[in-house]
């Protein structure tokens, strides 16, 4: 029994430590730059998004959250889509066959979605210690937010605020 309630505290606390809002890139900040293979094997360069709004995820296939984030940015993706917004997804401890393997099926309804694969350089570049992490990087490619899980509704919203806020 004793076992079973330190099992049940110790996910609680997994869960709340993986939602709490973190923050390591200072936001009004410029994001570390990268460039990184696809799954075809082309090489994107974070920087060359600039112009437009990008939605950076930085997560793995496994956690139970970024699964959630991922389905999230699929329920926002048309609107993402109308609004020219770039979705760049690094994952930061997978294989390539278990992102192929994690992304069958899913449909992002022609939204620019990128998955690339990281070589530790983005999970040092951005002191990676919390999966999913969000950030939004405006047209100016400046950081605008930087934390974890956003519920489709907050990512809309968030990107009306930042497109109302440069008009």
């Amino acid at each position: 029994m004793k076992k079973t309630v330190l099992i049940f505290l110790g996910l609680i606390l997994f869960c709340f430590v993986t939602v709490a809002p973190s923050r390591a890139i200072d936001l009004g900040s410029t994001p570390p730059d990268f460039k990184l293979p696809t799954l075809n094997g082309e090489f994107v360069q974070l920087s060359d998004l600039k112009g437009q709004i990008i939605v950076l995820k930085l997560a793995t296939t496994w956690c139970p959250t970024c699964k959630q984030q991922t389905k999230e940015i699929q329920e926002a993706a048309g609107f993402l889509k109308e609004n020219n917004v770039a979705v760049v997804e690094v994952f930061l401890q997978d294989t390539e066959e278990m992102v192929h393997d994690f992304l069958e099926g899913k449909d992002f309804q022609g939204l620019k979605f990128v998955a690339l694969l990281d070589d530790q350089q983005v999970y040092k570049a951005y002191n990676v210690y919390l999966i999913p992490r969000v950030l939004i990087i405006d047209k100016e490619f400046t950081v605008r937010r930087d934390g974890s899980l956003m519920s489709a509704s907050d990512l809309t919203e968030a990107i009306k605020a930042l497109a109302a806020s440069k008009s």
